[in-house]
């Protein structure tokens, strides 16, 4: 999407913002707390209705204020696109696109594409299992919107299984209650490796030309896990039920990212960390518009940081040529490269340069 204008009302520090973007590479400057992030924060609300700082609306309104709405005016391929979110201290969010009433933050999610990076996204790498488990299954939602409901599916018959489990441990129900939770857990664990996989197949290519070109060498992707059977699900049954969780499955697996053979998580240094994050960023984005999704909108807060003058250069370089990227800095000097739109933040406020 090719964000065009923006309307924010008594969001975070913004009682009112009404601001044109060009498409291209967008630099927000402005000295920390200024409210750099809380505009790409506005921004990914309006797009995918939810923060990507917190899972509390009210939080998202300003002091003072009860109500807040965040609205963006854009395209998609020559379609018009005019997401709205309105956000309530007291009643449940609204949202629509074109004017329609949407259902829920996933119908939005599923409509408009936005990849985001924030220092905290370095859990990608640093993180447990668990953080590069979830990346991932966001990227296969977007990348296989046909599997997209699969990693939802799965997790909530774990958790029925999990209940089953703890009921039979229980002496509330008969062992046959198990059985076609079991079988749920095997039949849709299996589909969710095949798809995890087949997702990893896809970024393998780009993930390792993008963190190449930004001077990490031999990166690449490595599953570890095999699909559920029911035999290795009755072959640990006494301690499921002693735990009353399921011991095995996709959702225990895990995704290791390497440079060289290396684990970055364990032995990748902070910067190393960074552009592997950035690289499945940026691979991510040319999967999507390869599947004909077209570009994503970035959003990449304080991503420039700890990189060095060449490492600016090519990520500058390349976020050029994807369709619209909002990237914030503390100053201009930050980026190398001119930027197709400069906007200078002060509290409250945002000027363009």
């Amino acid at each position: 999407m090719i964000v065009t204008s923006v309307s924010l009302r008594d969001v975070r520090s913004y009682a009112r913002l009404e601001l044109s973007l060009e498409p291209g590479l967008v630099l927000v400057t402005g000295p920390n707390g200024a409210g750099k992030t809380n505009l790409l924060e506005a921004v990914h609300v309006a797009t995918q209705g939810l923060s990507f700082r917190t899972r509390q609306d009210a939080q998202l309104v300003r002091r003072g204020a009860t109500e807040a709405s965040a609205r963006v005016r854009g395209h998609r391929a020559g379609s018009p696109l005019e997401p709205e979110v309105r956000l309530s201290t007291g009643e449940q969010k609204r949202i629509r696109l074109n004017g329609a009433l949407l259902a829920s933050a996933e119908e939005l999610r599923r409509r408009i594409d936005a990849l985001v990076f924030t220092p905290d996204r370095l859990a990608v790498v640093k993180g447990g299992p668990a953080a590069r488990r979830a990346y991932f299954d966001r990227v296969l939602t977007r990348a296989l919107p046909a599997r997209a409901d699969l990693p939802t599916a799965y997790a909530a018959a774990v958790g029925q299984r999990n209940a089953s489990l703890r009921r039979l441990g229980a002496g509330l129900s008969e062992p046959d209650a198990l059985g076609p939770w079991t079988e749920r857990v095997v039949s849709l664990g299996t589909e969710l490796v095949a798809a995890r996989h087949r997702v990893l197949e896809l970024l393998s290519q780009p993930f390792a030309e993008r963190a190449d070109e930004l001077g990490l060498r031999g990166a690449t992707l490595a599953y570890e896990g095999e699909p559920p059977t029911r035999e290795a699900l009755e072959a640990r049954l006494q301690r499921d039920l002693e735990r009353g969780t399921t011991g095995v499955g996709p959702h225990l697996d895990e995704i290791r990212v390497l440079a060289a053979d290396r684990d970055l998580r364990s032995f990748g240094s902070q910067g190393e960390q960074r552009l592997t994050v950035l690289s499945l960023l940026l691979a991510e984005a040319e999967l999507l518009v390869a599947n004909g999704a077209g570009a994503p909108l970035l959003l990449l807060d304080d991503a420039l940081s700890e990189l060095d003058a060449d490492r600016r250069r090519l990520l500058s370089t390349r976020l050029g040529t994807i369709g619209q990227t909002l990237v914030t800095a503390t100053g201009a000097e930050a980026l190398p490269l001119a930027p197709a739109q400069l906007l200078a933040v002060t509290p409250g406020e945002v000027r363009v340069g």
